[in-house]
């Protein structure tokens, strides 16, 4: 674990209940995503495993998967491991994610990664 990322603390909010208040961090990837082009990256390895918090253009239909390579749907029902906009994922050092949309606007995604132990 290095000593520069930033790592997820729930912080406490006026009735002590735990918030979701979290730091910029220092750890984090973005892309402009064409229609149909599966763009990935690798899971950062300074520390082993970490919360990424996943950001999308408004509006857009951005299909992420940590487990294979991320594939729009394209009609009836068909089993995937393929998530639409996840808000947070626990991953792991290592780990690909792939992103595709079928949007044509060129939606933006982010992925932001915060350490935990």
């Amino acid at each position: 674990m290095s000593l520069s990322d930033t790592f997820f603390t729930m912080t406490r909010d006026i009735s002590g209940t735990n918030g979701f208040g979290l730091p910029f961090t220092i750890n984090a990837k973005s892309a402009v995503l064409a229609a149909t082009v599966e763009q990935h990256f690798t899971v950062p390895s300074s520390s082993t495993n970490w919360i990424a918090v996943f950001g999308y253009t408004p509006g857009s239909e951005i299909w992420v998967d940590g487990i294979t390579t991320a594939v729009a749907p394209t009609g009836a029902f068909a089993a995937t491991t393929a998530e639409l906009n996840p808000s947070a994922r626990a991953v792991s050092a290592g780990d690909v994610l792939s992103f595709i949309t079928s949007d044509t606007d060129s939606p933006v995604v982010s992925v932001l990664f915060y350490a935990i132990s």
